[in-house]
C-alpha cells in the first residue's frame, strides 16, 4: 500500500507540474502528460512502478468511448454510416494492406505482416479526441471526419481480435512476457491467470452465442434496467450514490467484456450510445467526467514511462525510421482519402496530422498477438516501442498543423470586394447577430441603409433573405467613403472585432467632426472607454441590455410591481450612463483598472451613489403610491 501510494504521488506531481508548463507553452497537455511519463519513467528510473497504475489508467480510455457514446445517438449513427463505412472502412482496409505491404517487403512472413497491418491500421483514439477538444476543432469538418474514422477503427477491433488466432501458425506461448507487454495485455483483456473467462475452451459457435449474448445484455440493461435503478437511487437523496452507480455500470460492462474476450472501450461504448436518450444521460456524463480526466492523464503517463530506451538507443534509426516511416504512409493514405472524399484545405491537414498515428489498441493487439503466437517477443518489443513513440510525436503533429493553418489562412486567396454602388443616410458597418437587428429595425421602419461587412458568407445569407450587403472591409477608408461617409448621417459600427470597431469610429471622427452620429457596439467596459476617447456617440455594449432586462425579471418575481421594476431599471441604467462617461477621464489604457487607484476609488463612490438612488426611488414611489 505505502509503495502505491508513493508511486501515485510521484505520477500526480508529475502531471501537476508538467502539464501546465505544457499547455502554458502552447504543446498542449496530451504532450505535458507524455513528457512526465518520460521524466518519471526512463530517466527517473520508474518505469516498472507502472504496472500498477496501468490497470487504473487504461479505464481513461475505457471511459472516454462511453462518454462519447452518450453523446451519440443510434439515429447520428445511422446519419454518419456514409463516413463510417466509406471513409473509416476504407482508411482501416488501405492502411493494413499497405502497412503488410511494407513488412513483407522487410522480410516478414504475410501471417505477422498481416498483424502488424492490423496494429498500425489503428490511430490514438485518446490523445486525438483530448487534443481536438482541448484545440476546439472537433466540431470543424476534419475533426468530424476525424471522429467518423476513430469510431470505425473501434469498432474494427472486435474482427481483429477474430481474425488474429486463425493467423497462428503454432500454439500460443505460454511464457510471460516482459512487464510492458503485460501492461499492453490488460488493457484489453487483464491477465488470463487472474481473470476468469466465459469463452475459454468453447467452441467457435459457442463463442459467438456467448459474446451475442453479452451483447444482448448491455442493451437490455441499457433499455429496461438503469431507468429503474436510477430512480431507486434518486430515492436516497445521496449525491455520491449517483457517482457510485455510473462507475458501477462503466466497470461492470468492462468486467463483462473481458469476461467474453471483447474490449472494454467497445462495450461501453455500446453501452453509451444505448443511454444516449435517457433521461439520466447528463447525470451520467457529469458523474463519469472527472475520473476519466484523471485517468486518461494518468494513461498517457504511463505511455511515455514505458519507452523502452535501452531498445531505443541501440537502434535509434531504425526505430525512429519505423514510426517516421508508419506515419507518413498513413499520413499519405489519409490525404489521398481526403482529396476523394472531398474534405479541403485546412480540414484535410488536420484528419491527415491528426490520425497518423499508432494508438493505445495497437498495444492491445500486439499482446494478443504475442500470446497467441503470431508475433515473436523482440519484434513485439520493437512494435510497442514504436506505437509508443508515434503517439509522442502527435501532439507535434498537432503544432505543426496550427502553423500550417495559419499559413494557409494568410495565402487564401480573398474574394474581390464589391464595388459600392449607392450612398444612404446610415452605414452599418458589420451585420453579424448585433448588426442585422439594427439593420432590420431600421429598413423596416422606413429608412435606406448600406450594409458592409467582411464575411462573404454573412453577406451570402443576407442576399439569401432579401437584404442587400456589400462585401468589403469596413476598416478601410476607401470602402467607408464609397458606401458615403461624406453625406451619412449616422455610422453604426458593430463589428465582432473590437480592435477594428475602435479603429472605425477614429477614422470616421477624425474625418467627420462633429458633424456624424456615430453609434458602436462595445465587448465590455474598457472597450466602453475605448470607444468613448475614439469619439463615439453611443455605445452599447453587447449584453448590458438584455442583462438590465434580466435584472428587472428577478425584481418583478421577489416582491416589486412591474412599475417598482421598470424604474429601478431605468435607475440603474441613467446612473450607469453617467458613471461610464465619469470613469472613462479615468481610465488609462496602459494601467490595469485595479491598479489604478483613482478608478478604484471612484468607482465605489458611485457605487454608493447608485445604491442610495436606488433606495430613493423605491422610497419615493412607495411614500406617493
Amino acid at each position: 500500500m505505502d509503495a502505491f501510494l508513493y508511486q501515485a504521488s510521484i505520477f500526480l506531481a508529475a502531471a501537476v507540474i508538467a502539464v501546465p508548463i505544457a499547455s502554458r507553452l502552447g504543446l498542449g497537455s496530451v504532450l505535458g502528460y507524455l513528457l512526465a511519463g518520460i521524466v518519471i519513467g526512463p530517466v527517473l528510473g520508474l518505469t516498472e512502478s507502472t504496472d500498477d497504475l496501468q490497470h487504473f489508467a487504461e479505464f481513461g480510455v475505457v471511459m472516454m468511448l462511453f462518454i462519447i457514446g452518450l453523446e451519440l445517438e443510434p439515429r447520428t449513427l445511422w446519419d454518419m454510416r456514409q463516413k463510417l463505412l466509406g471513409l473509416g472502412g476504407l482508411q482501416v482496409t488501405i492502411t493494413m494492406l499497405a502497412v503488410m505491404a511494407a513488412a513483407m517487403a522487410l522480410g516478414q512472413p504475410w501471417a505477422p505482416a498481416l498483424a502488424i497491418g492490423m496494429i498500425f491500421a489503428l490511430s490514438s483514439t485518446a490523445i486525438v479526441l483530448q487534443t481536438l477538444s482541448e484545440k476546439g476543432l472537433i466540431q470543424t469538418a476534419g475533426g468530424r471526419s476525424t471522429f467518423s474514422v476513430l469510431l470505425t477503427q473501434d469498432i474494427a477491433v472486435i474482427p481483429m481480435l477474430v481474425l488474429l488466432p486463425l493467423l497462428s501458425s503454432r500454439d500460443p506461448a505460454r511464457i510471460s512476457p516482459d512487464g510492458a507487454i503485460q501492461r499492453g495485455d490488460a488493457a484489453a483483456h487483464g491477465d488470463a491467470h487472474h481473470v476468469m473467462s466465459l469463452v475459454e475452451g468453447l467452441p467457435g459457435w459457442a463463442v459467438a452465442l456467448v459474446t451475442l449474448g453479452a451483447i444482448a445484455a448491455i442493451i437490455l440493461a441499457g433499455v429496461y434496467l438503469v431507468g429503474p435503478v436510477f430512480r431507486f437511487i434518486h430515492a436516497t437523496r445521496l449525491r455520491e450514490m449517483y457517482t457510485a452507480l455510473a462507475l458501477l455500470i462503466v466497470l461492470g460492462i468492462a468486467f463483462l467484456m473481458i469476461l467474453v474476450g471483447l474490449s472494454p472501450a467497445l462495450g461501453t461504448f455500446l453501452a453509451g450510445v444505448v443511454l444516449a436518450n435517457s433521461e439520466f444521460r447528463h447525470e451520467l456524463e457529469s458523474d463519469i467526467e472527472p475520473f476519466k480526466g484523471l485517468l486518461l492523464g494518468l494513461f498517457f503517463i504511463t505511455v511515455g514511462a514505458g519507452i523502452n530506451f535501452t531498445l531505443f538507443f541501440a537502434q535509434p534509426f531504425v526505430v525512429l525510421g519505423l514510426a517516421l516511416g508508419v506515419m507518413f504512409l498513413k499520413g499519405a493514405i489519409l490525404y489521398t482519402l481526403g482529396r476523394i472524399f472531398s474534405i479541403r484545405g485546412r480540414d484535410r491537414w488536420l484528419f491527415t496530422l491528426g490520425l497518423a498515428q499508432a494508438g493505445e489498441f495497437g498495444f492491445v493487439l500486439i499482446s494478443f498477438s504475442l500470446s497467441q503466437g503470431v508475433l515473436t517477443g523482440r519484434l513485439g518489443q520493437l512494435l510497442l516501442l514504436v506505437i509508443a513513440l508515434s503517439m509522442l510525436l502527435t501532439p507535434l503533429f498537432f503544432i505543426g498543423y496550427e502553423w500550417l493553418s495559419k499559413r494557409m489562412e494568410e495565402i487564401d486567396e480573398v474574394p474581390a470586394e464589391d464595388e459600392i454602388d449607392e450612398t444612404a443616410p446610415v452605414i452599418i458597418a458589420g451585420v453579424g447577430r448585433f448588426g442585422q437587428i439594427v439593420n432590420r429595425m431600421v429598413q423596416n421602419t422606413g429608412f435606406k441603409t448600406v450594409v458592409l461587412d467582411h464575411d462573404m458568407k454573412t453577406i451570402q445569407t443576407m442576399r439569401q433573405f432579401g437584404f442587400k450587403g456589400f462585401f468589403g472591409d469596413p476598416t478601410r477608408p476607401e470602402l467607408l467613403h464609397a458606401a458615403g461617409l461624406e453625406h451619412a448621417k449616422v455610422l453604426v459600427v458593430a463589428m465582432d472585432d473590437p480592435k477594428a470597431t475602435s479603429t472605425i469610429v477614429a477614422y470616421a471622427r477624425r474625418t467627420r467632426g462633429d458633424d456624424l452620429h456615430i453609434v458602436a457596439r462595445a465587448r465590455d467596459r474598457s472597450h466602453v472607454y475605448e470607444l468613448y476617447q475614439a469619439g463615439a456617440n453611443d455605445i452599447v455594449r453587447e449584453l448590458f441590455d438584455s442583462s438590465l432586462r434580466a435584472g428587472r425579471y428577478v425584481l418583478e418575481n421577489i416582491g416589486l410591481s412591474e412599475y417598482e421594476a421598470a424604474e429601478a431599471q431605468k435607475t440603474f441604467f441613467h446612473h450607469d450612463r453617467e458613471t461610464v462617461r465619469e470613469l472613462a477621464r479615468l481610465w488609462d489604457p496602459e494601467l490595469p483598472a485595479v491598479q489604478n487607484e483613482a478608478y478604484v476609488k471612484r468607482s465605489k463612490e458611485l457605487e454608493k451613489d447608485l445604491e442610495a438612488a436606488l433606495l430613493a426611488s423605491l422610497e419615493q414611489k412607495n411614500g406617493t403610491g
